[in-house]
C-alpha cells in the first residue's frame, strides 16, 4: 500500500490534533461518552481519507511532445457556412481537426487565436488541452449585424508576437502553427501577410475548410446561430465559397503545407519537429488504485449513527417535555 496525502503527513496529523484533543478531554471528563467516541471515530476516518491510500496497479508509458502548438482559427460568419460533410456548419470539421491535433502531440503546449474583424488570443500557452477544447466548444463567429468584412491575415500581428514571446522564453522549444479557415477575403483591402511568423515556425500546416459550390450561412447573435432565418444576398441565401488561393498563400507564407479538409477525408497532420521525446526519456507514469472511499464511506456510516442518535434524542426529549393528559372528572 502507498500514500498519496492531500498535504504534508505532519500537517496533516496537527490539523487533526486540535479537534481530537477537545473531543479526547470530553470523552475522558464529560457525559454521553459514546457520542463523543463515535466522533473521535470520525477524525480518525477524516485522517486516513486525507492520507489518500491506494495499492499500485502498474504503470505506463507517456510519450511528451516539447512543441509549442499555436492554432490560429477563423471565427467569421463563414465558418458556420452548411457545407461540412453535406449540410453540416464548418465548425463542426474544425473542432473535429483541433482534437485530432491535440491528441497527436500529446504533452505540447498550446495557444488559440481566433479572427474575424479582429484577432483575439483566446487561450495563452497551456499544457491544457481540456481549456483549449472548452474553449473552442464555447466560441462563436461573429455577431451578423455588426460585421463589416474582415481579412484573413488579420491575426499576422497577434501570431508573430505569440511565437516570438514562446521563442524568447523557451528557446529550446519547437514551435508549430495550424491555421484553420476559408481563405474568404471580405474587407476590401489586401490581406496582411504571415511572413514575419515563418520564422519562428518549425512546422504546422494550413487547413482548408469550405466547397467550391459553398454552403449558406445562417445569421448569428452573441449566443450563437438564430433560429433559421439565413444570411441573404439580392434575396437569396448567400453563399460562401472556399477560396483555396488565398489559403496557399497563407500557407507559403508561414511555410507549412496547405490540406483542404472534408468530412470524408481523415487529417494528416506532419511529424512533430525533432524536439519531441521518446518513451524513454519521457519515463514512467504509475496507476494507482484510490482506496480512500473506503474512509469515506465509513464517515459517512458515522454520521449516519450520529444523526440516528440525535434524533432519537430529540424525539425522546419531546416527549418528556409533553404534559400527561388530565384523568376526566379531577378535580384541581
Amino acid at each position: 500500500m502507498i500514500l498519496q496525502p492531500v498535504l504534508h503527513p505532519i500537517l496533516l496529523a496537527l490539523l487533526c490534533a486540535v479537534p481530537a484533543f477537545f473531543v479526547i478531554r470530553a470523552l475522558v471528563r464529560g457525559p454521553q461518552r459514546g457520542l463523543w467516541a463515535l466522533r473521535l471515530g470520525m477524525i480518525v476516518v477524516v485522517f486516513a481519507m486525507l492520507l489518500r491510500p491506494g495499492i499500485p496497479g502498474g504503470t505506463s508509458q507517456t510519450l511528451a511532445t516539447d512543441t509549442d502548438v499555436v492554432i490560429v482559427v477563423d471565427t467569421t460568419a463563414s465558418i458556420v457556412a452548411e457545407d461540412w460533410a453535406g449540410d453540416r456548419p464548418r465548425i463542426e470539421g474544425v473542432r473535429a481537426d483541433v482534437q485530432a491535433i491535440v491528441d497527436e502531440y500529446p504533452g505540447a503546449r498550446f495557444a488559440l487565436i481566433s479572427f474575424d474583424a479582429a484577432a483575439q488570443l483566446r487561450l495563452p500557452l497551456t499544457t491544457d488541452a481540456t481549456a483549449l477544447m472548452s474553449s473552442l466548444d464555447v466560441m462563436r463567429p461573429e455577431v451578423t449585424d455588426q460585421s463589416r468584412g474582415s481579412s484573413i491575415g488579420i491575426a499576422n500581428r497577434m501570431l508573430a508576437d505569440t511565437l516570438s514571446a514562446a521563442a524568447k522564453a523557451s528557446p529550446e522549444r519547437a514551435r508549430m502553427v495550424f491555421y484553420l479557415g476559408d481563405g474568404e477575403q471580405t474587407a476590401s483591402r489586401e490581406p496582411e501577410s504571415f511572413a514575419s511568423s515563418a520564422k519562428y515556425v518549425d512546422g504546422g500546416a494550413v487547413l482548408g475548410y469550405g466547397t467550391t459550390e459553398g454552403g449558406p450561412m445562417k445569421k448569428t447573435t452573441g449566443a450563437g446561430a438564430a433560429a433559421g432565418g439565413y444570411i441573404e444576398y439580392q434575396g437569396a441565401p448567400a453563399m460562401s465559397v472556399i477560396d483555396e488561393d488565398n489559403l496557399r498563400q497563407v500557407s507559403e507564407q508561414l511555410g507549412v503545407e496547405y490540406q483542404p479538409r472534408s468530412a470524408d477525408a481523415g487529417i494528416e497532420l506532419p511529424e512533430a519537429p525533432s524536439s519531441t521525446t521518446d518513451y524513454a526519456a519521457s519515463g514512467e507514469v504509475g496507476n494507482v488504485i484510490e482506496l480512500y472511499w473506503i474512509s469515506a464511506l465509513g464517515l459517512i456510516a458515522l454520521l449516519a449513527v450520529e444523526v440516528a442518535l440525535a434524533t432519537m434524542s430529540i424525539v425522546r426529549l419531546r416527549g418528556l417535555s409533553t404534559p400527561a393528559p388530565r384523568e376526566k372528572g379531577a378535580t384541581s
